[in-house]
């Protein structure tokens, strides 16, 4: 076996550092260091001496896309215990302490088995892939650590002069799944420099998009006080002026897309739009929206003084919302169109956000016993009674981008308030979020659409209640995924993680047409998962290998590439069903 330099680092006993062995960030867990080989005895028909027992964790960090070895690698543990960096080869080798006869480590005459604890390999330049399930590894035997090669955006801005534009920010979004849906979010920023180049590094895999600030032409030189002033309005890549028709950047493992964005200046004029309803005591958060359509880039203030929201835009048509933050918060919008003048749009009135009442229908079999429970409001703890026991309601926005604004459920007012109202709804599209402790929910409606699988509408003035029916005649799903290793059993005391996570995990798709509901089931380690109390309905059951599938599951075009994997199963009402599911690959 070849053995690495042994630039190791260690600073007291080794199995102090498997404890904690998972508390650490995402992007550092690299491998898991099994304990299949719990008592090293078993590894072969006959045991082996004491002093013949492996004692060496060995293995090669490489390049997750190319395979080929990563040298001067940082490979550690956790606590820092040991620590070394792979040779040219990407190789390393720890010698751990050596077992007794019995094939068990002993620390202060006890003896112990451990379960899997990390290893962490890091070098500039490269990042732990979130789709891959951690390798496992015994003692006397390689492990391959990868790691993914970092993805960079680089480019460079200039003005309508093939000036650089010196100090203008450059954002960057990432396309990210949040409860089945797709959301915009910022994924940093950055400032260009004195030749207008800009770099976003240690990126993933994935999708993006690109855009500039807002830059104004304040150079002193030429800039005469009460003149016209000018400006450069965003762009967005590669060259358009709205955050949804921009280009999206495809980015895959250490691919490096050069993206430069040309800046077109732009007459800026005043803007005023008076604020009907001024007295206001909390912030105020104004969005401005191009064509309608919501995105980043613009901005405008609010003048307390003057009660009106006022700024600089080039020309164009614009919808300017407002919003306040706190208790009982106001919303409004209005149309700007901006034509070569200064512009008044016409008064805001800022209203109070919606709210939706919410009827719950029982019809549960069962005759559990009445349950107590209370909510604390205030400091005050108040009795509360029938669905606010076991239903959690609430909404988020259906946009892929801005009112990130949510909605809960009013706290009760009293001991004898029942009743179930989500409050705070700015108008526009919203999904609806149910989990319940009892049963499940069997069908939700708003004026006779289902909103359990399709997004609702707010709008000023809607008063049309949501309409929820309970039931209790749930379904079971047992299974197994096929191929997931069993763990021996072990001997003695032995430390476990409750953080750590499983081989694998199985997602419930609902079919569009099914009345049942998405569900996610952990894989324990030998490769068993259960879920007793499941809606009816048809389902396509895929099983990962990696910690976690984030799946768009609310979005029956990106799902059509997992029409072909998986299992599709039916469970009816008072059913058990049992399957056998393969796994799919990590990188689907």
């Amino acid at each position: 076996m070849r053995r690495a330099d042994r630039s190791s680092v260690q600073r007291g006993p080794w199995w102090i550092c498997l404890l904690p062995a998972f508390a650490y960030k995402r992007f550092l867990l690299v491998t898991f260091l099994a304990s299949g080989c719990a008592c090293l005895a078993q590894t072969s028909p006959q045991a082996l001496q004491a002093d013949e027992q492996p004692n060496t964790i060995a293995g090669t960090v490489v390049n997750a896309v190319t395979g080929a070895p990563v040298a001067r690698a940082l490979v550690m543990t956790p606590g820092n215990s040991y620590a070394m960096l792979t040779d040219g080869e990407g190789h390393f080798e720890f010698t751990l302490p050596k077992a007794g006869s019995d094939g068990a480590s002993r620390i202060e005459g006890q003896q112990y088995t451990f379960p899997p604890f990390a290893l962490i390999a890091r070098k500039p330049g490269f990042l732990d892939d979130p789709n891959r399930n951690p390798a496992q590894a015994t003692p006397g035997t390689e492990i391959t650590i990868p790691l993914l090669p970092e993805a960079l955006i680089k480019g460079r801005v200039t003005t309508s002069d093939d000036d650089p534009a010196l100090g203008i920010t450059v954002q960057l979004y990432s396309r990210q799944i949040q409860e089945g849906v797709f959301k915009w979010v910022q994924a940093g920023s950055a400032l260009a420099n004195s030749s207008g180049e800009f770099r976003f590094a240690e990126l993933l895999p994935g999708s993006y998009k690109l855009l500039t600030n807002e830059w104004m032409d304040n150079d002193r030189a030429t800039t005469v006080p009460g003149a016209q002033q000018y400006g450069f309005p965003p762009v967005y890549y590669p060259n358009v002026s709205d955050f949804a028709a921009a280009a999206t950047v495809q980015l895959t493992a250490g691919q490096t897309v050069q993206a430069d964005i040309p800046l077109a200046r732009q007459p800026y004029y005043p803007v005023r739009i008076p604020v009907a309803n001024a007295d206001l005591n909390s912030g105020v958060n104004i969005t401005v929206a191009v064509q309608g359509h919501h995105g980043p880039g613009y901005s405008l203030g609010y003048n307390a003084n003057q009660q009106r929201i006022e700024g600089l835009l080039p020309p164009g048509n614009y919808l300017v919302q407002a919003s306040t933050f706190g208790q009982n918060p106001l919303s409004g919008a209005v149309q700007l169109s901006v034509a070569g003048a200064p512009a008044q749009g016409p008064s805001l009135t800022l209203t109070p956000t919606g709210s939706i009442d919410v009827h719950v229908v029982e019809e549960f079999t069962s005759t559990e016993p009445q349950l107590s429970g209370a909510w604390n409001v205030g400091g005050r703890s108040i009795p509360v009674h029938g669905p606010r026991l076991y239903l959690q309601i609430s909404a988020e926005s259906a946009e892929d981008f801005g009112q990130p604004g949510n909605s809960m459920l009013r706290p009760p007012t009293g001991a004898n308030d029942d009743s179930l109202i989500l409050e705070n709804l700015a108008p526009g599209r919203y999904w609806l979020h149910l989990h319940s402790s009892r049963g499940y929910v069997a069908a939700a409606t708003m004026g006779g659409a289902d909103v359990l699988h399709e997004p609702f509408t707010v709008s000023p003035g809607s008063g049309t209640p949501i309409e929820i029916t309970m039931r209790d005649d749930t379904a079971e799903l047992d299974g197994t995924v096929a191929g997931l290793s069993v763990q021996s059993g072990t001997t003695g005391p032995t430390f476990s993680s409750r953080l750590s996570p499983p081989p694998a995990s199985v997602n419930c798709i609902p079919a569009p047409d099914s009345t049942g509901q998405f569900e996610q089931l952990w894989v324990s380690p030998d490769g068993k998962f259960n879920l007793p109390t499941m809606a009816p309905g048809t389902y396509r059951l895929l099983a990962s290998r990696s910690p976690q599938l984030n799946l768009p599951y609310r979005d029956a075009e990106a799902m059509r590439a997992y029409e072909s994997k998986g299992q599709v199963v039916h469970l009816s009402a008072g059913q058990k069903v049992n399957v056998q599911l393969p796994a799919i690959p990590s990188t689907d």
